[in-house]
């Protein structure tokens, strides 16, 4: 009881900070990340090869004189994870947070911010030598449950062996069956080559999200004469003058290799990554993160993907076969892109309009394009109908 004396007014606290500086930033509608046909529709893009005729946008073809399709919103719940390390190295902070403080506003920030009807959400708890999970479920109660859980969480002494942020990185890629969200929660002091196999597997799935927390004491030594230092994860003491300017000199590019490797080894996971440090804004520091890759996101929606190109030409008109001819610098690659998209909605239009088999004559062949039947011989004049 008195655990949730103490953990409810903290949490409400941070509900309330998360509600008031982020709301609306993650909210609204998502696409969903299965094929599927939804109920409301979203932007018109231009016409690619492949393309469903029947989701033509002819108010914005007759106004662009360009064929474009409208996209659907995919009528989807969002399922989210959370893989939380609460392992002894989260227990350190030297400035206005612990490092597992931080944790929990991150993971409280995500709750919230997508806790809408339907929404799922589950977590793995890293926490000496093993791993908690608590289920998805929707609902505010829910949530609170989580967070409350994460909160009360005791500390690790120093010197119990836990287990690798990878192995449990692999445990989370077996109970997720369903598309989503993934959010690992950690400082990353493991090992890159523990994790990083792990997490590109997860990535194959899911949408993953890392969020890297660190404390300022990591990245640079102090002269505040002789220091303990203890490793949380081991155990290990040892003392240490930091008067020494080649000694603190040294401990920085220690530091910062490593967070160099962290940050690699994140990039060739192919995950995002969030790096967020207990001396920081850690709100200002979500919102840039979140606001980059929402214009990521929308600017290679609306690009699309590029159409095939034609096929290389010689100077007869016919197609040489050789591999692909120079040709001048200038318009030349947006003409043939412009070419290949009319083609490519001519055949559809094709397709289209072209008689069933009922309503075809006994005798005559299947339609091959605009003009041209198989069985019947080429066209009059020995040429081909485009």
């Amino acid at each position: 009881m008195s655990s949730y004396l103490t953990a409810e007014p903290a949490l409400r606290r941070l509900e309330l900070t998360i509600t008031r500086r982020l709301d609306g930033l993650l909210q609204g509608e998502h696409l969903g990340l299965f094929p599927g046909p939804g109920s409301e529709s979203a932007e018109a893009r231009p016409y690619l090869a492949g393309d469903d005729v029947r989701r033509m946008d002819w108010n914005v073809t007759a106004r662009t004189n360009e064929p474009h399709v409208r996209e659907l919103v995919a009528d989807r719940e969002l399922e989210i994870w959370a893989l939380l390390d609460a392992s002894a190295s989260m227990d350190f902070g030297t400035a206005s947070m612990e490092k597992r403080e931080l944790a929990l506003a991150a993971l409280a920030a995500v709750g919230f911010l997508t806790q809408r009807t339907g929404n799922r959400m589950g977590a793995h708890l890293l926490h000496g030598d093993g791993v908690r999970v608590l289920p998805a479920r929707t609902g505010r109660p829910h949530l609170m449950a989580l967070l409350r859980a994460v909160f009360s969480l005791p500390r690790t002494p120093p010197g119990t062996p836990g287990s690798l942020l990878g192995a449990a990185a692999d445990q989370l890629c077996r109970p997720v069956r369903r598309r989503g969200l993934v959010v690992v929660v950690s400082d990353f002091l493991d090992a890159p080559r523990t994790w990083e196999g792990p997490l590109r597997r997860l990535t194959a799935q899911h949408q993953v999200l890392a969020v890297e927390v660190l404390d300022p004491r990591e990245l640079s030594l102090p002269d505040v004469g002789v220091l303990t230092l203890v490793d949380p994860e081991t155990g290990r003491r040892r003392e240490v003058s930091t008067a020494g300017v080649r000694l603190r000199l040294r401990y920085a590019e220690a530091a910062a290799g490593q967070r160099a490797a962290i940050e690699a080894g994140l990039r060739r996971a192919g995950v995002a990554h969030l790096r967020l440090r207990t001396d920081g804004d850690w709100v200002r520091d979500l919102v840039r993160h979140v606001l980059k890759h929402r214009r990521l996101a929308h600017r290679s929606a609306t690009a699309g993907p590029s159409p095939a190109p034609l096929s290389t030409t010689t100077t007869a008109g016919r197609p040489s076969g050789n591999g692909p001819s120079p040709e001048p610098a200038g318009s030349g690659e947006g003409r043939r892109r412009g070419l290949a998209r009319l083609a490519a909605f001519r055949r559809a239009l094709a397709r289209s309009d072209a008689p069933s088999e009922e309503d075809r004559p006994l005798g005559q062949g299947r339609p091959a394009g605009r003009g041209q039947v198989v069985g019947e011989g080429p066209p009059p004049g020995g040429g081909e109908v485009a």
